[in-house]
Formats: structure tokens, sequence, C-alpha cells
């Protein structure tokens, strides 16, 4: 099985994300391939609706730890479970880098996915300095420490999505060997944390181009795809590629 978690962040409104998702029903897919999306919080419900009794899967983009609550402007892990959602992205590089989300944001993000049955995506990554220092794996191994030790995932569908800041959106994709070598090593680092085996995805600039090169590799069990899974024209024939694999 071959995840692909299209993550379409703010780049469609409401009225091009029902477009997309209605087209995307129009067509059929292999049971090799899980497809999840992950829509603007504005269009989640009646994105959520469409899917119903489909394969499809539904995710949010973010959450807050909160249930209920003075928090304006936020919405909640348990908000987003109570209308059918089945994923959360934790830790994405734009909310860690841009938003100023901490460690501490993201542990707490974690367990409240956790604690009502809402599969977290935790996404980990180096910056462009990290990786022209050597410190890939440190940062890694940071993150991972700070969001993962003691964490009770239980009986939780849990993923982990390694996206290189330096990579997200920028075009410059990571290399299929490298990106082997880290799932690997993240694989190994995992193990002290939990025995359950996590799902590791790959997103950086991924495309119908090299899509392939990423997902056949032992290591890596799918791809988190931003931009490229935005419009119909290049989403299919991504969605084709990891199919034939």
């Amino acid at each position: 099985m071959n995840y692909i978690f299209a993550n379409w962040k703010m780049y469609l409104n409401f009225d091009e994300t029902m477009i997309l998702t209605n087209r995307l029903l129009d067509e059929s897919f292999s049971e090799n391939v899980s497809i999840g999306l992950f829509p603007n919080t504005l269009a989640v419900s009646e994105v959520e609706k469409a899917l119903r009794d489909t394969s499809f899967s539904l995710g949010a983009q973010t959450v807050n730890w909160i249930p209920k609550g003075a928090y304006t402007g936020e919405t909640s892990a348990l908000f987003f479970k109570n209308i059918n959602c089945d994923y959360a992205l934790v830790g994405h590089s734009e909310r860690r880098y841009i938003f100023g989300e901490t460690n501490d944001d993201i542990r707490k993000k974690l367990e409240a996915c956790l604690d009502i049955g809402l599969a977290p995506v935790l996404c980990i990554g180096e910056t462009k300095e990290d990786h022209s220092e050597g410190k890939v794996k440190y940062r890694l191994k940071k993150q991972l420490m700070k969001a993962m030790d003691g964490l009770d995932i239980g009986d939780n569908d849990f993923f982990i999505a390694y996206e290189p800041v330096w990579a997200v959106g920028t075009g410059v994709p990571c290399m299929p060997v490298d990106v082997d070598d880290v799932h690997g090593w993240v694989a190994q680092e995992i193990k002290q944390y939990t025995d359950k085996k996590i799902p590791i995805l790959y997103g950086g600039s991924v495309n119908v181009d090299n899509v392939v090169s990423y997902v056949s590799l032992d290591t890596v069990s799918g791809v988190l795809v931003g931009g490229a899974t935005t419009k119909m024209r290049t989403f299919l024939p991504l969605i084709r590629a990891v199919e034939s694999i």
C-alpha cells in the first residue's frame, strides 16, 4: 500500500476545492493506493460529505490541542474528528517556520489527536542551513525526541512525513538515495519510542516525474504532496504513476 496525501494548503478556495474533489470522485483508483485529501478548513465539512462511502480519506492541515474555548480563529482536533476526519498534519514546516510552532506545541497537538483517535501525520525536516552544515540527522533526532519520547500511541494509526524544508515548494527535490538513507535512519530511530510499524512518507517538490523514484523505495510508504495535487492535470497522472508500481 502506498499513501498519497494531498495537502492543498491555501491554494484552492471553496469552489475550486469542491470542483477538484468531484472530478477525483469521477475516477476509479487501484486498491494499492490510499488517497487522503487535506483541504482548507473552510471546505473540510463539504469535502467530508462528498467523500462519504468512498475509498478516499480526509485530513486536517493543522489542529489546536484545546478541545473547546475562547481561542479565536482556531479549530480543535476534536472538531475535525467530529466531522469524520481521519488524519491531521502536525508540525508541517510551514507551521513551524512561518507561524512559529514550537516542539512543545507539536507535542500537545500529537497528544490531542491521539486522545480522540485522529491519526497524526508528524512532519519533520531540516532547514537549508542544517543541510549545508551536515546537521540533518541532528535536527531530525531532536524533532523526533521532542515529539515522541513517552508518547502513548496506543492502537492509533500514526504517520511520519519527512519533508526537508529546503525542498518544500522550491522545485528542488531531495535525491532518492538521500531519501532512502534518511527514511532508513528514521525507521531505526523511532524504535526507541514505539514497537509499532510507522509508515514514513516523503514530501518536498514531489511531482509526476519523480514520484515513482520515491515510492519504489522500500523505506518509503508514500508521499505528502502540495502544489502538484491542486490541479487535475498534474494530480491524476501522479496517482496513475504510483498505481503502476
